[in-house]
């Protein structure tokens, strides 16, 4: 990854910068997201462009050119059905960001390359920052100032808030076994500890 200023790495960069990339000590009052739906759930297309805002041509399009191609199985001719994992949604919301915003295709490509390959604890933490051309990775607060300061950083797209919306969308939604094809509705993993929670409190 490149550094920009020493701070913010590219996202389509491999290469480490100088020094090893700083990463924030873990908060006692940081909460990541919840764990996504287990790898068994997976998502039909029009669930998958409810929960990324996006429409139904530009996810299809999107697969057909392997921008965003669904994890858990691509269409096989006609009469098959494509199916999404809970990542490949938030990453479609973020591509969805993204080109709103004025990115480049091959820039967001880059940017795809990098979320799909970071794990759960990491997109939770991170921000993608942009000034429109390149895409930035930044994991604390003093890279994202340290972007701004330098004129890098025009926008900002926090990964975990976007997981966070995805959840949410997602248990108003149908999932589907992946193994046996039984469509489990508004399947959130979440629930049942969230009335728990709300029981306790």
């Amino acid at each position: 990854m490149t550094g920009t200023g020493g701070e913010g790495t590219a996202a389509g960069d491999s290469s480490p910068p100088g020094g090893p990339a700083r990463r924030p000590s873990p908060s006692s009052t940081e909460v990541p997201p919840a764990d996504p739906p287990p790898d068994e759930v997976g998502y039909r297309g029009p669930t998958a462009c409810s929960a990324a805002g996006i429409t139904y041509r530009q996810l299809d399009y999107w697969a057909r050119t392997g921008l965003v191609e669904p994890s858990i199985r691509p269409a096989y001719g006609s009469g098959t059905q494509r199916l999404y994992s809970f990542r490949d949604i938030v990453v479609l919301k973020i591509v969805k960001r993204l080109l709103d915003t004025g990115v480049s295709l091959q820039n967001i490509r880059a940017a795809v390359r990098h979320l799909r390959s970071r794990g759960r604890t990491d997109l939770a933490r991170m921000t993608l920052m942009s000034d429109g051309a390149t895409v930035y990775e930044c994991s604390s607060p003093d890279e994202v100032v340290d972007l701004l300061q330098g004129g890098q950083g025009v926008f900002g797209i926090a990964v975990g808030v976007v997981w966070k919306d995805v959840e949410g969308a997602l248990s108003q939604l149908h999932g589907e076994r992946v193994d046996t094809g039984e469509t489990l509705v508004g399947h959130h993993p979440e629930d049942e500890l969230a009335r728990r929670r709300n029981r306790a409190g």
